[in-house]
């Protein structure tokens, strides 16, 4: 890679916004009953004069909660991933409506999502868990809206096809630690930045060696200490893989080589990354852990929502500490830095094969410590990707399928091994 000055602008820019506009913003809001969804909404009921809220999509788990949702928003259009959820929708609609108050148009299906991000709308808030996001992040992008990026996995798995739709600055991302990249690079000149330092709270395991990880327990991996999550993102918070994900795509925004992004531990998550500059000054962004802040850039940048978020009492005493990571103990961060230098499937293969061997061990087929075991083995099989600009949706579907097809074949032989 080129130095920063002769390489392409950064899909994230906090300098150049894309299409911004005055006024209230209409929203898309995919995801809408998981935590960043109800967070989002939670906003945009504090702040109706910013933001109006035009359609909701949700897998379809929470039907009753996402009527709930698109009777309080007025929405047009509601949408579920799970076409037989549809008469239960229909059902919990009518309930919450008022008598003869129309209902709003109901879309199912794989495809609803991606159909939704395309809709009219300024900003479209991809809330998705998982690489199914992938879909909806480039029907956003190819029709022109600016995307709050929450769904890290839709960038990590096809990058090469959401850097060649997103026009400079079209993307905005919600990630904390991207959210305070984004805001601590405004204070400078692309040029000037020396390095980017993404901040890890440890999770619940700070501190162990590995052969201490050897037994921990389900219980255990989701006890995280500052953040309240869903179980798939805990226990990688806990493997820190989710920190390795974090720095694929500060790399994938930001255009930075892998050499110049650090990971630090800081378990209070106070700070949530920092910028550091070639005179030396460090620019960190700092809030209490909360989502609502991130949220807030992604919906309303290059404005600031006015208390979207919890401040510090700069009169209580507080400790902030920092430590180097461990990366004997958790190897994860070092061999998504690998998959992310090889680029093609190699980090879809990385992701799929890592939520495969998630639900192993949550499920108590799978030790902790064999998680990352198992993925760096299905890595390892498959080798150097091809890459470039002919990556297409199906060869990362094709590579996912693969990677957790032979996630659980390595899971359940390491099961059987440990019974023999």
């Amino acid at each position: 890679m080129g130095s920063m000055s002769d390489s392409p602008a950064p899909l994230a820019d906090p300098h150049l916004v894309f299409d911004a506009a005055e006024g209230r913003r209409d929203l898309v809001i995919l995801g809408s009953t998981g935590s960043i969804g109800t967070q989002a909404i939670d906003l945009v009921l504090r702040n109706p004069g910013r933001f109006r809220v035009t359609a909701l999509s949700a897998a379809g788990g929470r039907v009753r909660l996402l009527a709930e949702q698109a009777r309080q928003l007025r929405v047009r259009t509601v949408a579920v991933a799970d076409e037989d959820k549809v008469p239960a929708l229909r059902e919990a609609l009518r309930e919450v409506h008022g008598q003869g108050e129309p209902l709003p148009e109901i879309l199912a299906g794989p495809d609803a999502a991606a159909e939704l991000a395309g809709s009219e709308c300024h900003t479209v808030l991809n809330g998705i868990t998982g690489s199914i996001g992938l879909a909806p992040t480039l029907a956003a992008l190819k029709a022109g809206r600016t995307l709050a990026l929450a769904n890290k996995e839709s960038l990590i798995v096809g990058g090469p096809l959401v850097k060649a739709l997103a026009a400079p600055g079209q993307i905005i991302p919600v990630d904390s630690e991207h959210a305070a990249l984004f805001q601590a690079l405004a204070a400078g000149k692309r040029a000037d930045v020396r390095k980017l330092v993404v901040t890890a709270s440890g999770g619940p395991f700070r501190g162990r060696t590995r052969s201490e990880l050897a037994d921990v327990t389900r219980e255990q991996a989701l006890a995280h200490p500052t953040w309240a999550m869903g179980p798939v993102i805990t226990v990688n918070s806990a493997t820190l893989v989710n920190k390795g994900l974090e720095v694929i795509e500060a790399h994938l925004l930001y255009d930075i080589p892998f050499d110049r992004i650090d990971v630090v531990v800081h378990p209070q998550s106070y700070v949530h990354s920092m910028v550091e500059f070639t005179d030396g000054s460090t620019l960190a962004q700092a809030t209490p852990p909360d989502m609502c802040g991130p949220i807030a850039i992604g919906l309303g940048w290059p404005e600031r929502v006015p208390d979207a978020a919890p401040a510090f009492d700069w009169t209580k005493a507080s400790s902030w500490e920092f430590f180097p990571l461990d990366t004997e103990a958790f190897p994860s961060v070092g061999l998504a830095r690998h998959v992310g230098t090889l680029g093609g499937t190699a980090p879809a293969v990385f992701n799929a094969a890592n939520e495969e061997c998630v639900d192993a061990f949550l499920a108590g087929r799978l030790p902790f410590n064999g998680i990352m075991d198992t993925v760096t083995s299905v890595v390892a099989e498959h080798g150097t990707p091809a890459t470039g600009t002919s990556l297409t949706v199906a060869d990362v579907l094709e590579a996912e399928t693969w990677a957790r097809s032979r996630a659980r074949e390595l899971s359940a032989a390491a099961t059987a091994e440990a019974h023999a």
